[in-house]
């Protein structure tokens, strides 16, 4: 009886420095992923397409913390797009529909073969979102998770308040 006991407790002792090792480990691959997005979202980059956000945690809790730029649409264009996927995707409830025809109506893209012909437009309506800091945010991959949704929802709503800056 007293053996079983004892190889209880060292089982359940190792499933616990186990746990925190694994904790530890988390935590740093969070931190690292955060400090990646940070170091990237503040070099300058020579190029002039966007680069891929990445979507773990750390990611997403830096776009949430990343100040409007980092959600925010980089053309009235791509803008336009995003609010299309929104609307579709059920993402933000304020009166995205008529912001978005009186976008289109500006931009002349009214007629969808000109729609089709123009890539920011297209991007934006695939959820892939180009910043003004020259990345690109792909709300898609961002997945259906609180967090997730949160930056889905913040961009979503961030872009409304460009689409209604655009018309005014």
């Amino acid at each position: 009886m007293k053996a079983s006991k004892m190889v209880l407790a060292l089982t359940v002792s190792a499933s616990l420095f186990a746990g925190v090792a694994s904790a530890a480990s988390w935590q740093d691959q969070l931190s690292s992923a955060a400090s990646s997005l940070s170091q990237n979202s503040n070099s300058s980059s020579s190029t002039t397409s966007p680069q891929p956000t990445g979507t773990s945690l750390g990611a997403l809790a830096g776009l949430l913390n990343g100040g409007n730029q980092s959600l925010s649409s980089s053309t009235m264009t791509n803008a336009t797009g995003v609010l299309q996927y929104c609307m579709k995707n059920n993402l933000v409830d304020n009166n995205v529909s008529s912001v978005k025809d009186q976008l289109l109506g500006k931009l002349g893209l009214t007629d969808t073969t000109k729609q089709q012909e123009t890539t920011d437009y297209k991007q934006g309506l695939m959820g892939l979102l180009n910043t003004g800091n020259n990345q690109q945010v792909n709300l898609s991959s961002l997945g259906d998770t609180a967090m997730g949704k949160k930056v889905k929802t913040k961009a979503c709503d961030l872009v409304l308040k460009q689409g209604k800056n655009f018309i005014s």
